[in-house]
């Protein structure tokens, strides 16, 4: 009877022995698939913060691109109205002159026209009195 009591006693020991492999294997297999859902976590975590940042910096950049855009443009913008401005002034400058120029010439031209004028109102007038004495 002790016999098959010391008998049961190493089969349960056996079999005890054999479930807590059992259980420690399991419990390995479960910590290691826990491990690799974490660390899948961990990554996917990792390169949404990459993404994120990426995209934050894209933006940053799109914002400072926009920025000197518009400051050049507006450099631009200044440039042109300068230049409308002194060209402004040039052509009035230049009409000016021009204004000057034809006004000079035109009293010149009718200074000459006087001149002839009365050139030949004078040799009209000699030649009335040259038929007046021939008369």
């Amino acid at each position: 009877h002790e016999r098959e009591h010391d008998r049961e006693i190493s089969e349960l020991a056996a079999k005890h022995s054999e479930e807590m492999e059992k259980l420690r294997a399991e419990l390995k297999e479960e910590q290691r698939h826990l491990l690799d859902e974490l660390q899948q976590q961990m990554a996917a975590t990792h390169r949404a913060e990459q993404e994120q940042a990426q995209l934050q910096a894209q933006t940053l950049h799109s914002l400072e691109l926009e920025a000197l855009r518009l400051t050049l443009n507006n450099m631009h913008t200044s440039q042109l109205e300068l230049t409308q401005s002194n060209l402004r002034k040039e052509k009035e400058t230049a009409l000016v002159e021009l204004r000057e120029m034809l006004n000079d010439k035109r009293a010149q031209e009718v200074a000459i026209l006087q001149s002839r004028h009365q050139l030949e109102w004078e040799r009209i007038k000699e030649q009335c009195l040259k038929e007046k004495e021939d008369l």
